[in-house]
């Protein structure tokens, strides 16, 4: 158990939000908590759930903070290393004496879901009666972890994945703070990379920025840094499909598997512009929402292609690629389930 705040990455703690009004994509729990803690209606002991890197342990520390809890009246434990029933004794004893200068003491528990039975059944008896000056934040990624028992007790608030979109205002906001201007194709791929999370896009960013030199950020840049796929290989896949060129279409896996790209990566990259290529093509009104995904450059790209693709462009296409996605990395070859799936939709299409 330990006081203060854990190590993590430089840029993540200097623009970790220190209030309800820093926090990104939670609207709908921090319209609660504000209520909350205006009217003082304050419980005893909340469950924030859900992915990682969504901001539950930044929330729980503003909440404390909301409430007028000072750092020596806050107390934050990893349940992932402090797991046993001797930990949560600590805290049964703790809650009983007096904040030392607050009104109340609050008890940040991460990843919660790891403690054992025997200390999940030693909490519950402290939840059941807590002292009135004791509030409990607990932080879990698998709430179906937790007893009932314990959820029944708390309120609980399921904190969402950023889409896209978000990710990539929040990439160029953060670069702009730090004097750098990023691409918007460069924002686009670090949001993709950062697979719904602000801890790791905070990552990639910082990696990416503390290996320019420039004032400006290119696709290219976080691309050679990151490992990624370049988007030509990317391109060349969608051509391949849309001009029925099987040769075209292997080379390009081909190209990136010796150049160390990461499989499932490459499919994820090629499964999103397959699935925009495909709404383009249907003519189903969605270029706007398109436009705030990806780069105006790459926009006109597939608005281009999509005029050659044809009929059987179809979503049995995606779901092809869906499941190269899904199995890629499952086999000694890594670049095998993409080969089927443009194998299989060149060849039916």
């Amino acid at each position: 158990m330990k006081k203060g705040e854990k190590s993590s990455g430089v840029l993540y703690r200097k623009y970790r939000p220190q209030g309800f009004g820093d926090v990104i994509g939670q609207d709908h729990i921090v319209k609660v908590l504000e209520g909350a803690v205006k009217l003082g209606n304050i419980s005893h002991a909340y469950i924030f759930s859900g992915p990682r890197g969504t901001g539950k342990t930044s929330m729980a520390r503003i909440l404390s903070r909301e409430i007028g809890t000072s750092a020596n009246d806050l107390t934050e434990m990893d349940a992932a290393s402090n797991r046993g029933i001797d930990d949560i004794r600590e805290i049964r004893e703790s809650v009983n004496t007096l904040p030392f200068e607050s009104r109340y003491k609050v008890y940040i528990i991460d990843e919660v879901h790891m403690l054992t039975r025997d200390a999940w059944n030693a909490f519950l008896k402290t939840l059941e009666e807590p002292p009135a000056h004791v509030v409990f934040i607990m932080a879990t990624t698998e709430l179906e972890k937790v007893p009932e028992t314990v959820i029944s007790r708390c309120q609980t608030f399921t904190f969402k994945r950023p889409n896209q979109a978000t990710l990539k205002d929040f990439a160029i906001t953060i670069a702009k703070k730090e004097g750098i201007t990023l691409d918007p194709a460069a924002a686009e791929l670090i949001s993709l990379l950062g697979d719904g999370s602000f801890r790791d896009a905070h990552g990639i960013l910082e990696k990416v920025l503390s290996a320019t030199e420039d004032k400006k950020v290119t696709r290219q840049e976080v691309e050679l840094v990151t490992g990624a796929p370049k988007a030509e290989l990317v391109r060349a896949i969608l051509e391949s499909i849309v001009e029925k060129d099987l040769e075209k279409g292997l080379k390009a896996v081909g190209q990136a598997s010796e150049a160390n790209a990461e499989m499932k990566l490459f499919a994820k990259l090629i499964l999103e512009r397959l699935r925009f290529l495909f709404l383009l093509r249907l003519k189903a009104g969605m270029d706007e929402y398109i436009s705030k995904q990806i780069s105006e450059d790459d926009l006109e790209y597939l608005r281009a292609l999509a005029t050659k693709a044809g009929q059987d462009l179809t979503a049995e296409v995606l779901l092809r690629f869906i499941v190269a996605y899904e199995d890629s990395g499952r086999t000694s070859i890594p670049e095998l389930a993409l080969e089927l799936a443009l194998a299989d939709s060149i060849k039916k299409s």
